[in-house]
């Protein structure tokens, strides 16, 4: 991968793009990449960032130093997570509310993640836990090094699983597997995330982020940009579908109009002609016909 042909500064996270993928990093390796409501804001913005960005493909997201994110930042004492305090105090960012209550900034984030346009591939180069587990969620692959460790640790700290988690993990690794980790709030390995599939597989540390690249320029050199959102797109909005005819109707739709554009005519001659495909079209061409999340709010933030 060449060097950073963009960047964007930010204080508690790192921008890369280089080669059609973008790079965030969270960069606060001192605290192992804790999470604060600055952190989300930073996050917030890079997604926006690399979905208007349109030489972006995918994104592969990691941190820096020796952990993903420890969770939460504790720095607020036994009253971190009371809104009226320590938030306010600590860290002034305001996510607004819902339903009369301040939002929560690890939802806003997940919310943010699974509205993207752009494939996420989560590199967990290190411990995972709370937050740092629950954010990474809507990401479509997750691939863990051998040394990283996860966990669901609200239960041993007085509180509830959250950034969305409660709709997005039994999804991802079905309910009964969801409890045991949410239950019991311990703390796992690599192999037992790969075993309840929480991940898509394991590799040594050395080949964590050179896996991840992989994967993500898998992508960027050989599909279309419009084909993999409109796919992400159906494929997470129809776990909450009541019907396989939900399906067919919205399938239906997207045959129809990707049909028409000019990436599937390059994918039937680029085949045909025995060649890499080029493919032409923009996604601001079909921004305003992506399926949206049922019921989801037109401001993920």
């Amino acid at each position: 991968m060449t060097e950073s042909a963009s960047a964007t500064d930010f204080t508690q996270i790192r921008l890369r793009i280089a080669d059609q993928i973008a790079t965030i990093t969270l960069d606060r390796p001192d605290r192992l990449n804790a999470f604060t409501r600055t952190m989300a804001t930073e996050l917030i913005a890079a997604f926006d960032a690399t979905d208007t960005d349109d030489s972006v493909r995918a994104v592969v997201m990691t941190g820096s130093g020796r952990g993903f994110c420890a969770g939460a930042d504790l720095e607020g004492g036994a009253a971190t997570f009371d809104h009226r305090a320590a938030w306010k105090v600590v860290d002034r960012t305001d996510f607004g509310t819902i339903d009369g209550v301040p939002r929560d900034g690890g939802g806003c984030v997940a919310l943010r993640i699974a509205a993207s346009v752009k494939p996420v591939v989560v590199a967990f180069n290190g411990p995972a836990v709370g937050v740092g587990s629950t954010m990474t969620l809507p990401a479509d692959v997750r691939i863990a090094a051998e040394s990283a460790r996860f966990g669901f640790v609200f239960a041993r700290r007085g509180l509830v699983p959250e950034a969305a988690s409660s709709w997005f993990l039994p999804r991802v690794v079905g309910i009964s597997q969801a409890m045991e980790w949410v239950a019991t709030g311990r703390v796992f390995g690599s192999a037992e995330a790969l075993a309840g599939k929480l991940v898509s597989r394991v590799v040594p540390d050395d080949d964590l982020l050179s896996t991840a690249y992989a994967v993500a320029q898998e992508i960027a050199r050989n599909t279309s940009v419009v084909s993999v959102a409109y796919s992400r797109r159906l494929m997470w909005s129809m776990l909450g579908a009541a019907s396989p005819w939900d399906a067919h109707r919205l399938d239906s739709e997207a045959i129809f109009r990707l049909g028409q554009g000019p990436d599937a005519a390059e994918g039937v001659t680029s085949f045909l002609e025995k060649r890499p495909a080029k493919f032409p079209a923009r996604l601001a061409d079909y921004a305003d016909v992506l399926p949206s999340w049922p019921g989801r709010p037109e401001d993920v933030r």
